[in-house]
């Protein structure tokens, strides 16, 4: 009886990576293009799914194709769509889904690309026997996936979950939402590039009145060589994040929390005043009950393990 191979394809702004993965996450194929090159939908899907179907043919033998699964921005798991994706040159409703299930004849399931993260984490990474964890994908935003009993908490209409939309502070910094104060604009790689600089500003002498140009790497080597500013900048993220997981922690009391993205890549810098500020914020019948970890998903990875779980858990059943 042959094998299984699922596809696993993640559509970002810049690039659209996708990849065969087999039912013990091994990535047997890989590859990136550029989503800007493609002005049109039906473009991508037709040079991804070339691709794929081209990538597939020496497994054939050995292997069926069980389908593809879909990580997006603005991902309708219910429609198979794209929603009015702000980093997405495409506008409106995509029927993402029926794109590539067309192309592929083949099952297409889509979600958006935090929630195929924490997928990816149940079934090939740290939440294995998990069935109650939050996901946080820590990148340029703060995104999250809620698994609860085992399901992805999707909400009536597929965008339920965003933490990292929870407003912080009232009146607080502008977020790329539209609101004021949400999370991610102090919990994410743009964030506490912000209160760095905010802090340095505070600072001037630390500059000696000159203008830098840095990244969130750049404040982690400076917090590693001892830089009170940027040692400081990491406390106050994870101050913030932490009283922000407390809160999430209230409505389905997950087993663990895992910290995905650059910024967790910062180690104790960012895990420390994190979990400090968690169990400080939690109510007393979750403290040191649930645990904060790093996820066990390699970085340039993620993404494919990701969108390929939405097959696998429907396959697996689990």
């Amino acid at each position: 009886m042959k094998q299984q191979l699922a596809a696993g394809i993640d559509i970002g702004g810049t690039n659209t990576v996708f990849g065969l993965v087999d039912a013990a996450g091994n990535i047997l194929f890989k590859e990136t293009v550029s989503t800007e090159h493609f002005p049109l939908p039906e473009d991508l899907s037709d040079a991804v799914c070339e691709r794929i179907k081209k990538a597939f043919l020496p497994f054939s033998d050995t292997y069926t194709f069980a389908g593809a699964g879909i990580g997006a921005p603005n991902g309708n798991y219910f429609k198979g769509t794209i929603e009015s994706a702000a980093n997405l040159k495409w506008k409106g409703v995509i029927p993402l889904a029926s794109l590539f299930s067309e192309r592929l004849n083949s099952k297409v399931i889509l979600t958006n690309d935090a929630n195929a993260a924490a997928l990816g984490e149940m079934i090939f990474g740290g939440a294995k026997g998990m069935k109650d964890f939050i996901f946080i994908t820590l990148g340029t935003g703060l995104g999250s996936g809620i698994i609860a009993n085992g399901e992805t908490i999707y909400g009536h209409d597929s965008f339920a979950g965003e933490i990292g939309h929870v407003i912080m502070f009232t009146d607080g910094r502008q977020c790329g939402c539209g609101r004021k104060g949400c999370l991610e604009t102090y919990c994410s790689a743009t964030g506490i590039k912000r209160t760095y600089t905010d802090l340095l500003m505070n600072n001037s002498e630390k500059t000696n009145g000159k203008v830098i140009s840095f990244d969130s790497k750049y404040i982690y080597e400076k917090a590693l060589a001892g830089e009170e500013t940027a040692i400081e900048a990491f406390n106050y993220t994870g101050s913030i994040l932490g009283l922000a997981l407390a809160n999430s922690a209230v409505y389905t009391s997950p087993e663990a929390i895992f910290l995905f993205g650059g910024l967790a890549l910062a180690g104790d810098f960012i895990f420390k005043p994190t979990i400090e500020s968690f169990e400080k914020n939690l109510l007393q019948v979750y403290k040191n009950k649930i645990k904060i970890l790093p996820s066990q998903l390699k970085e340039n990875d993620a993404a494919i393990l990701g969108a390929a779980s939405l097959i696998w858990k429907e396959i697996n059943g689990n």
